[in-house]
């Protein structure tokens, strides 16, 4: 899904392209799906169009992809629809004038993408529209509007709606049209929390029921498909309830079994009465409302926020998702390694050594298997194994060193502002309801510092070096070896702090640095 919105006039227009196309062909057609639905609702309207076609789509559908001077993908028998895409947004097609046309035979489980342009997806009608819509999954999205009569569209008597869709759209109810739409496609598992999550609507009970029989069927479906509703629920306002509605339904822990493990273990005093499972969820809730810049709140009104930090989480990261999403992402896994890293000494304090290392080793392999992007795992990964890192750097001082600033920025690199907001994040989640303002207070002045000292070009910016390691093996009669790692990765973080600023400083420094590493050998 793109997204995408267009105006109802562009929707208009491509309908009107489509209408044309099917009628001088004389081929029924119907709109299906969301379309009817958000129409129905009164939401935006997406780019994507969905037809339930009375001929072979893959015929029709090549022949209507030439028409368009669009580009078309069969999406493989199992699912018997075919792709036709307009990237770009598609001028062409709604202004009617005809461009070059490629195909995108993907086959299964590859049906290229938008682009940010317009989708049309063809389905076989068997039988009657009324037959095909009781064979969709809930009842909110099987309802149907002839395309013949998309001028008067849903608010006009053309609306074909067998299973009371409407009634439900008015109750605000996500419900199954049969007990087995989970059993024919175990992706509606998912599929019914992230409806409910995206409309703000309720699971009937007996829906509910059906997703727990259901929910151990969710092993059959592709990670990609996980992936994406898992990321689409997390991208939501009020993700952490829809995470914890998941949970309900049994369903997070099947994909994330990591997580299971993490109910009812004990955390160390400095936390609140939270285990680490309410800890994460928390966290979750915690980064979603860091990053909506509620400068009205007394807590979050004290967290740096600037229209510049806004911009920075809206970023796509990997896969279509933000900075934003990925953030409570690695929220939800920050302590993911706690349970398995546990221990208790002599004086019965808990402690979690090596939970953050751990943790990002679980994190690639999970994440891996749910075919996420390699950039989305590389960034998730390492926000879960530096997410301690931002309280080191000023342990003990008022302020933190430049020293420290700059190896902070170095090693985390390209979500070194991330995990800043993770670990703001995961403290608010430590301390709960018993949360001091003051010292959140000198935490949250503590991070923007950090921001602001790693936002200096010295340090974020790459810079060109003073000495190379062929200056130095010149210079000390050297041999190439670890030891002109060490020298430069200490010359390297004087020039990024300011403390040199020549290469007669940085030769100077190298022999202070060998001098001290040959009298400790």
């Amino acid at each position: 899904m793109t997204d995408s919105n267009t105006t109802l006039a562009g929707a208009d227009s491509a309908l009107s392209r489509l209408d044309e196309f099917f009628s001088t062909r004389q081929v029924k057609a119907y709109l299906v799906g969301g379309y009817v639905r958000d129409s129905l609702l009164r939401l935006p309207i997406g780019q994507d169009i969905d037809l339930a076609v009375a001929a072979d789509p893959y015929l029709v559908g090549r022949e209507l992809a030439d028409w368009l001077g669009a580009a078309f993908a069969p999406l493989g028998p199992a699912h018997g629809v075919a792709r036709i895409v307009i990237p770009g947004g598609g001028p062409e097609f709604i202004s009617g004038e005809n461009g070059d046309n490629g195909d995108l035979e993907g086959g299964e489980g590859s049906p290229g993408t938008t682009g940010g342009g317009w989708t049309i997806d063809l389905a076989p009608l068997s039988g009657t529209i009324e037959e095909d819509l009781e064979r969709r999954d809930f009842t909110i999205d099987a309802m149907a509007i002839p395309l013949a009569d998309w001028e008067t569209g849903v608010f006009g008597d053309s609306v074909i709606d067998p299973l009371n869709g409407r009634q439900d759209l008015v109750n605000k109810s996500i419900r199954a049209i049969h007990a087995g739409v989970f059993r024919e496609d175990p992706g509606r598992l998912m599929r019914a929390v992230r409806l409910a999550s995206q409309l703000r609507f309720r699971i009937m009970p007996e829906t509910a029921r059906m997703v727990l029989d259901n929910a151990h069927l969710i092993s059959m479906v592709s990670g990609e498909r996980v992936r994406d509703e898992l990321l689409n629920i997390l991208a939501l306002d009020g993700a952490k309830g829809y995470i914890e509605a998941m949970d309900r339904l049994d369903l997070l822990c099947r994909i994330l079994p990591e997580l299971a493990e993490t109910k009812g273990v004990e955390q160390p005093r400095n936390h609140h009465y939270w285990d680490v499972w309410g800890h994460v969820i928390h966290a979750v809730e915690y980064a979603e409302l860091l990053t909506k810049g509620h400068q009205h709140s007394p807590i979050y009104s004290l967290s740096p926020w600037t229209a510049e930090t806004e911009s920075y989480f809206n970023q796509v990261l990997a896969g279509g998702h933000t900075r934003r999403t990925y953030l409570k992402l690695s929220a939800l896994l920050h302590d993911i390694a706690k349970p398995q890293t546990k221990t208790t000494d002599e004086t019965g304090r808990v402690r979690f050594l090596g939970h953050s290392e751990e943790g990002a080793k679980v994190v690639r392999s999970r994440l891996a298997q749910l075919k996420f992007h390699g950039r989305g795992i590389a960034a998730v990964s390492r926000m879960v194994n530096y997410h301690l890192r931002p309280r080191g750097a000023w342990h003990r001082r008022e302020q933190p060193s430049p020293r420290a600033v700059y190896r902070y920025f170095r090693d985390v690199d390209d979500v070194a502002i991330d995990t800043l907001y993770l670990w703001m994040a995961d403290y608010l989640a430590a301390r709960g309801p018993e949360l001091s303002l003051e010292q959140w207070a000198f935490h949250a002045r503590m991070v923007a510092e950090m921001l602001e000292a790693g936002s200096e070009p010295r340090i974020s910016s790459p810079m060109e070096r003073l000495v190379t390691g062929h200056d130095l093996i010149a210079q000390f009669q050297l041999t190439p070896g670890p030891l002109i790692g060490t020298i430069l990765d200490r010359t390297d973080e004087a020039q990024g702090t300011g403390e040199i600023s020549t290469r007669a400083e940085a030769l100077e420094l190298a022999a202070e640095v060998l001098e001290d590493i040959r009298r400790e050998g």
